[in-house]
Order: C-alpha cells, then structure tokens, then sequence
C-alpha cells in the first residue's frame, strides 16, 4: 500500500479526532465526491460563496465561510471583528496600531489553541483566576480596543461565565462573541445552538463531521463573516487585497467535501452508529473478559450504548503498568493509539474502522496474559 511504499506505519486509532493522526476516515459519499470535483475546475470565490450559502442554512446563520480548520475560522474571525472589513486594516494585520486588537477570553477556558487568535495580531486579555470569573469582570475588561470576547464551548470549566451571561455583557457593550465550537458537532442540534443563543462568531472543525482533517466552518453575523472571508485565500488572489490569511488555502476538493459531509452528518442515523460503537465494544469486551488483573468498564453513550471501553490495569498482578502496554500498542504494526491515564487504558470506538476492534483484542490479549 501506499503507507508502506512511503515506509510509514499504519495507525489504528482508538483514542480519537486527533490532528496528529489525520483526523478523521472519510465516507465513501465524501471521497467519490471529491473524485468528482477533481475532474473539473471552478472559479475558487463562486465555489466559496456557493459553500457558505450551504453553512448558513445548515447552522441557521446569517453567513458561513468554509475554512482550513477551526483554527483558521479563529483566527479569519477575530481578524474580522479587528478590522470590520476595513481594507487599510485587513492590509495592516498583524499590525494592529490604531485598532481595536484585544480579546478578552476567561482564564478557566484558556487551551492552547486560543493561540489562533493571536495571529491576526490581537491581544488576549485573561480574566478570573484558577477559581473562575464573574459577569462583572467580564464587563470591567471591555474598554475601546477591545475587538471581541472569546468562549471555549462548552464552557466546562470551573466557574466560568456561562456563555449565556458573556453575551448579554457583549451586547450592552456592542463587542461580539467569538465561539470556539470545534468539536462541538453532537447532538446535530449543537451546529445550530450557538448561533441561536446569540453569539456573533461560531468555528467548528470539519473532522468531528467527518470532512477532511485540514477543514473547518465558521458561521455566524453576515458582516463579520464576509469580512473574514476578504481575509481569506481568496480575498488575496481575487480582491487582491494583501491578507494575512493567504497560507490559509483550501482546494476545490477540501470544500465541496465540507459540504457534503456536513449534509451527510445532519441527516445521518446517529442512533445506527452508536450502535456501530457498541458492538465494537461488546466484542472487546466479550475477547478480554476473564483475564486476571483486568477490569473492563464500558463508558455508556445515550440509550445505554458503549462508544468505548475503559480497561483498568493491575499493575502488581501483570507485572506492568498501563502506559507500559500502551507505549506497547502504540510500538507495534500497525501501531495502536489508545488513551491512558493512571492505571486505566481507554479503547474510544468512534474512529475505529470496522476489523479494528479484532486487531486491538489480539494485541491487548497478547500483551495482558503475556503479563
């Protein structure tokens, strides 16, 4: 195959959308698709237009734009909310002198790709502590160069400011709100959650739905949306204005995959691929059951189906910890990537393809009894 002719391993991933491994398997729907596009050119800003028609109707916003990656609708986004489609200002990024280039975003929900935010130029004003914000910090931090506020959904952190709150403080202020949504794609209902509640800005990350891994969305207000999209590739070769977001290119491909996966996930039967997971982790478990030292917890989705198994080590009685096996898996070919913390191993069955599950318990098998 391929991978072997390039002298690369294969990867068996059980632990998730991770961007180190591709992202995500395409559906035989998406790739004919792309072979389609593939036979014909098209004119990049009608193709990017008619796209966002489709992501505005799907997430019921105003606008929609499709982006390489979550991290680039970040970043287009909050070059939008800088500049207001300023053309002197769009050419100035990252130099921001003269405009408003702050964020404010809440210390609880800070990861490390808020760092997108930044490459357009802008500030990250941190509020609260370890401990949490409140409302009235929130609204102490707005002054005139702030350029939005930013949330990381779903908001999980330690006493954060519910979304909610942040965007009743931004509209009294004028300031929009930028929502980190990447992975927030189930339920369905989540594509249409946060524009609904009012934010102004909402990126998704197109791997969740099952678009290629180097895709993403971001929808939300029309004037914001547009104004990110001068920012974009196509705003450098066609408007010919000099935007920062030129590295930021999508192919033909990449887009009308976007669509389509997008269209496929809002009317798939999520209810057939839980069951899909279930059945993954039913066999696991039915293969792993018995050996000493090992306890199995299945980790219940809704109705009662298992989308993974969580599988707890004995390190005295094996003689071997978790992230021992682990590395073991992960060393193997094809390698196996699992999550593990502590004393705990957990097999995730959502990017499993069907056959996985076989392999994993062979291996697992080998390594535990060996043990």
């Amino acid at each position: 195959g391929i991978y072997g002719d390039l002298g690369v391993r294969k990867v068996i991933n059980a632990r998730g959308h991770l961007t180190v491994l591709g992202g995500s398997i395409l559906s035989p729907k998406v790739t004919g698709a792309m072979l389609e596009a593939n036979r014909s050119y098209v004119e990049m800003d009608e193709l990017q237009v008619a796209s966002g028609r489709i992501v505005a109707e799907i997430t019921g916003a105003e606008a929609g734009h499709v982006t390489a990656g979550a991290c680039a609708a970040l970043a287009l986004g909050t070059g939008a909310c800088m500049t207001d489609g300023d053309l002197e200002k769009i050419e100035r990024l990252p130099d921001t002198s003269g405009m408003k280039n702050e964020v404010i975003i809440q210390k609880g929900l800070r990861v490390k790709y808020d760092r997108c935010l930044t490459v357009p130029g802008a500030k990250l004003i941190e509020v609260g502590d370890e401990s949490g914000a409140k409302p009235e910090e929130i609204e102490a931090a707005i002054g005139p160069k702030t350029a939005a506020i930013h949330y990381l959904a779903p908001g999980m952190g330690a006493g954060v400011v519910t979304l909610e709150e942040i965007i009743r403080v931004a509209k009294r202020h004028g300031v929009p709100v930028i929502v980190d949504a990447a992975a927030q794609v189930y339920p369905v209902e989540n594509l249409r959650k946060y524009v609904a509640m009012g934010a102004d800005l909402v990126c998704y990350g197109g791997e969740y739905f099952y678009a290629p891994n180097s895709t993403g969305i971001l929808c939300g207000r029309k004037d914001l949306v547009e104004a990110a999209a001068l920012q974009d590739f196509i705003g450098f070769e066609v408007k010919g204005i000099r935007t920062f977001g030129r590295p930021m290119k999508l192919d033909r491909q990449e887009i009308i995959a976007v669509v389509v996966a997008l269209r496929e996930w809002v009317t798939m039967d999520h209810q057939a691929r839980f069951e899909g997971y279930d059945r993954k982790v039913s066999y696991l478990m039915k293969e792993l059951k018995g050996i000493a030292g090992v306890e199995l917890i299945p980790m219940p989705e809704e109705a009662g189906l298992a989308t993974g198994l969580h599988i707890t080590l004995d390190e005295k009685s094996l003689g071997r910890t978790a992230l021992e096996v682990a590395e073991a898996l992960r060393d193997g070919d094809p390698r196996i990537w699992v999550r593990c913390q502590a004393d705990t191993i957990t097999v995730w069955a959502g990017t499993l393809v069907d056959g996985d599950e076989q392999i994993i318990a062979k291996r697992l098998k080998s390594l535990l009894t060996a043990a």
